[in-house]
């Protein structure tokens, strides 16, 4: 019981630790700029981009991750119960690869939207 208690505040510490470390990277980046004398008008792009805003991106990718998901359930129970796989082995396997399809083809179509 003890080690469910840790994986919350674990998760929720990496997290916060990728945010600062990105945050306080950049702002070392700018700070080390700024002193050798460089415009900040740098950090901000001169021509407009058509970006994907990122909220589209999220909801497509965890989309067709959970899709992925889904599928990889099903398709375990199928080998599973029809072809008599070991339910130790059709689960995880199924559902890992699956779940990494779904992530590649989130990625392949948001790599074709901001085109």
């Amino acid at each position: 019981m003890g080690s469910e208690v840790i994986i919350v505040p674990a998760i929720f510490g990496v997290f916060f630790g990728i945010i600062y470390l990105f945050i306080s990277a950049r702002n070392k980046e700018r700070m080390a700029l700024i002193e050798k004398g460089a415009d900040a008008s740098i950090f901000y792009s001169s021509k407009e981009k058509r970006v994907t805003p990122v909220w589209k991106v999220l909801i497509l990718n965890l989309s067709l991750l959970l899709m992925g998901i889904g599928v990889g359930i099903f398709i375990a129970g199928i080998l599973h119960l029809s072809v008599g796989v070991d339910e130790d082995i059709a689960y995880p396997g199924t559902i890992f690869l699956m779940a990494g399809i779904g992530l590649f083809t989130g990625f392949t179509m948001t790599k074709n939207l901001d085109k």
